[in-house]
């Protein structure tokens, strides 16, 4: 009696054991998976890019010096200033799926010569009409940036921008007579948004734009435009080609001193990550 009696408890104990495991185990089942379906190219930590950007170069800049007002100077139309590319560097960190850490470097340089058919005044010097002068602008673009994907789709993001825009530029007229320069830099805070869509999963379009105004105040004003719309073409998740469009448009007043310069154009580059 007492064996069948634990034969029968134990039968009844396993019976009400595979009663319930048997919900938990259909619920496994049925349990509906989560579908990785990221976009090619979004499944990254570390980003970088270089590339070559072809602008259409605006630049003019006016420089005081000992009380005397300096002229407003086009170095295309003065003194004989060529578009031609530039090298640019890019870098992404990206510790998790909503957070960016960005890096950019673009170094500027124009150099010409020509003959002057006017008088101008640049840093209390005057460069009279027939006078041969050689020029040189070198713009060190720097940028460094935090990026919040706000929304985040396995076919794209939206997010903010901070950014902190490091621009040096220095400004220099070589002449017979004479060799005179000017420099100005300073960082620049901006804030800006930037979105991306995959018209498919291999291929995105993103834009963004970023800038900052500072009102006239005590002879100092400021703006600064930063406009990028590229398309990607992603061959696999690591290495793919990017193509866009950007424009910089930078202005400057300090004190007697003032700059406007806007570069717009085509550039294209490589893009790798890990």
């Amino acid at each position: 009696m007492l064996k069948r009696s634990g034969i029968r408890l134990y039968a009844l104990a396993g019976a009400c054991a595979a009663l319930l495991a048997a919900p938990a185990t259909a619920r496994a089942q049925f349990r509906p998976q989560p579908v990785a379906n990221a976009a090619t190219g979004e499944t990254y930590h570390v980003e970088g890019a270089v590339g070559f950007w072809r602008p259409s170069a605006n630049i003019l800049i006016s420089s005081e010096s000992l009380g005397i007002p300096g002229s407003e100077i086009d170095f295309k139309q003065d003194l004989g200033l060529q578009d031609h590319a530039f090298p640019e560097l890019h870098l992404v960190l990206r510790p998790g799926r909503h957070h960016k850490f960005r890096f950019q470097y673009i170094p500027i340089k124009f150099e010409s010569s020509a003959t002057l058919d006017r008088r101008i005044v640049f840093n209390g010097q005057a460069y009279n009409v027939g006078l041969p002068v050689n020029s040189t602008l070198l713009w060190k673009a720097y940028r460094f940036g935090y990026e919040y994907d706000f929304l985040v789709k396995d076919r794209g993001f939206g997010g903010f921008i901070v950014d902190l825009k490091y621009t040096d530029i220095t400004a220099t007229l070589a002449s017979p007579i004479d060799t005179e320069f000017t420099h100005a830099q300073a960082p620049v805070p901006a804030i800006g948004g930037i979105a991306r869509v995959y018209v498919v999963p291999n291929v995105s379009i993103t834009g963004e734009l970023s800038g900052i105004k500072i009102p006239k105040s005590d002879s100092y004003a400021g703006h600064y435009a930063d406009l990028d719309i590229y398309a990607t073409v992603n061959f696999n998740p690591n290495v793919g080609a990017q193509m866009g469009f950007r424009s910089f448009d930078v202005g400057y007043l300090v004190k007697s001193d003032a700059g406007t310069l806007t570069l717009r154009g085509l550039y294209f580059g490589v893009v790798a990550r890990y």
